[in-house]
């Protein structure tokens, strides 16, 4: 099978033939039909964060593609099922965390594309009871940003608790706040978008944020204090200044709801106003099987649109700088089944 592979941190990924991975027990061998570009994949290929991976491995996880093969005791999927392979790619299911409902903050947790080799590859394992089933209807090209992109700011909002007529702030119209903006329209609230190029602003327009702030013309904290300033903000930009900014815009009991991970970078907070304000910030990090499972449904009843680009596989070192470079407008999905 064709793979692309991290063998050294920060280096061009390398596109070679590797012999099929055989499915263990409780694992499903999968036939990638489509796998997106994360920006997290960037940050796994560069090393950038505290706890690395260990190369050679193959990033990516919002693999999508049909079950090939089963492995041991493996009974709910069969054969020809398509499912998606996200981030969490197995928990203990025994902790406190997986216990209540928290299975995304288990310690012993497993992250495909990290700790395991993901979905840059044209088969890929995965652990049958986190291969999430796509409903009938919707695409592997769809379904891919979603597993990652789409249940994660769905998952954020959730936390941050968003209740209709809120205004819930949307720093960073890309791959994951294209989305967002989706998902806060849905739950009933104004969204005020924030980006620093005009295809992503006008994007944000077109899919029905009320207020467009360009941050390169405007002061952020500002204009949201001009509509009282957020309920609710969402820091989906790989930039601590955007976090700030936002932060900023809050209104008095309004949530600061910490998405994106730069790679170096803290948020100062004024222990004062913070005080004073009841304001509070939460860290959100992507999703539970159960919250996969209602974004999918939701792209399966219509409600929301993935935009995205294809791309072949041997093109993933041109996408990741297209990425670092701004130029992407929401989301790049190498498309594995026409490939095959």
């Amino acid at each position: 099978m064709k793979a692309a592979v991290v063998r050294e941190f920060g280096k061009p990924l390398v596109i070679e033939q590797r012999t099929d991975p055989e499915p263990g027990p409780g694992q499903v061998l999968v036939r990638v039909e489509a796998s997106g570009l994360c920006h997290t994949d960037i940050h796994a290929a560069h090393g950038d964060w505290p706890v690395r991976p260990t190369p050679p491995f193959v990033p990516g996880h919002e693999g999508v593609g049909l079950v090939e093969r089963l492995g041991d005791g493996v009974t709910h999927l069969a054969v020809g099922d398509r499912v998606a392979v996200p981030w969490l790619g197995k928990a203990c299911g025994r902790c406190e965390h997986c216990r209540s409902g928290w299975e995304t903050l288990c310690e012993s947790q497993v992250n495909t594309g990290y700790g395991c080799d993901g979905g840059y590859a044209e088969k890929m394992l995965a652990w049958a009871d986190f291969a999430q089933p796509v409903p009938d209807g919707v695409s592997a090209l769809d379904a891919a940003p979603l597993t990652c992109a789409g249940v994660t700011t769905y998952k954020a909002l959730k936390v941050a608790g968003v209740r209709p007529a809120q205004l819930v702030a949307i720093s960073g119209v890309g791959g994951l706040g294209h989305l967002a903006v989706q998902y806060a329209k849905i739950a009933g609230a104004r969204v005020a978008a924030i980006d620093v190029t005009d295809d992503k602003l006008r994007l944000a327009r077109e899919l029905g944020a009320d207020i467009v702030i360009d941050a390169r013309t405007q002061d952020v904290a500002t204009e949201l204090k001009r509509h009282g300033g957020a309920h609710v903000a969402l820091a989906l930009a790989v930039n601590p200044e955007a976090f700030a900014a936002v932060h900023s815009g809050l209104r008095r009991g309004g949530k600061l709801v910490m998405v994106a991970l730069p790679a170096h970078g803290t948020l100062e907070v004024p222990i004062f106003d913070t005080v004073l304000n009841g304001t509070s910030i939460i860290g959100s990090i992507v999703g539970t099987r159960q919250d996969l499972a209602e974004v999918l449904q939701l792209h399966a009843e219509g409600r929301t649109k993935v935009i995205r680009e294809t791309r072949p596989l041997t093109a993933v070192n041109d996408c990741i700088a297209e990425v670092l470079g701004g130029q992407v407008k929401a989301r790049i999905v190498f498309d594995l089944g026409s490939e095959g």
